[in-house]
C-alpha cells in the first residue's frame, strides 16, 4: 500500500472510534520511515505515540551470542545500508576504514557489492543472520573474502542482517572495567 492509502485506512478507523496501531517489525527508528508517516497523519490531526521495538540488529547480536561493542575489538558501531532504490550512493568504503563493527541493513541482495566495497582485511569475520530470533533463523558465518559466496549458496536474498567485524568471532578482547579487579 502507498503511504496515502495506509493513512486513509488508519484515519477511517480512528473516525469510527477504533484504536489504531501501525506495527513495524524491528524498531521504527531504524529505516522505519516513521517521520513521513507521522507527517501524513498530522495532516489529518492525528497524534502519534511511538513505542520502541527491538531492532533486528540487537536480535542478530543475541543470535550470535555476542555484543556489538567489545573492549579491545571495537568500541564503535556503524549502522548503514548499501546504495539501492532509495539511496543513490553509499559510503561503505569510507565507513569501513574506521575498523568499527558495521551493521548493514537492507543489503543481503547486494552482499557481493558490499564485500567488494568495504576496506576491512579479507579475513575480517562476517555474519549474515536471516530472521534473527525467529523460528526459521539462519546464521551464516564467513569472512569478507568468502561470505558472499556462502550467502549465495544458501539462497538468501533478503530479511537478513549483515554484521562485519571482530565482534562476530571475538577471539582476543580486553576485560571490561566493569569486571576488572579493583
Amino acid at each position: 500500500m502507498r503511504l496515502e492509502d495506509i493513512t486513509g485506512v488508519m484515519v477511517d478507523a480512528l473516525n469510527q472510534g477504533k484504536k489504531v496501531v501501525r506495527l513495524h517489525s524491528g524498531d521504527p527508528s531504524l529505516y522505519g520511515a516513521i517521520i513521513e508517516q507521522i507527517n501524513e497523519l498530522a495532516k489529518h490531526g492525528v497524534d502519534v505515540k511511538i513505542v520502541p521495538g527491538v531492532s533486528s540488529l540487537f536480535g542478530c547480536a543475541a543470535a550470535l551470542g555476542t555484543q556489538l561493542t567489545l573492549k579491545g575489538v571495537s568500541e564503535t558501531l556503524i549502522i548503514t545500508r548499501p546504495a539501492g532504490e532509495t539511496l543513490a550512493e553509499d559510503d561503505l568504503a569510507a565507513l569501513s576504514r574506521h575498523g568499527a563493527t558495521m551493521a548493514v541493513f537492507l543489503g543481503t541482495d547486494k552482499i557481493e557489492h558490499i564485500m567488494q566495497s568495504v576496506e576491512y582485511p579479507p579475513d575480517t569475520p562476517v555474519a549474515v543472520v536471516y530472521h534473527a530470533t525467529w523460528e526459521d533463523q539462519k546464521i551464516i558465518i564467513g569472512t569478507v573474502n568468502d561470505i558472499a559466496n556462502k550467502v549465495k549458496d544458501a539462497g538468501l536474498t533478503q530479511s537478513a542482517m549483515i554484521l562485519i567485524g571482530g565482534v562476530v568471532d571475538p577471539v582476543e578482547y580486553r576485560r571490561s572495567h566493569l569486571y576488572a579487579p579493583q
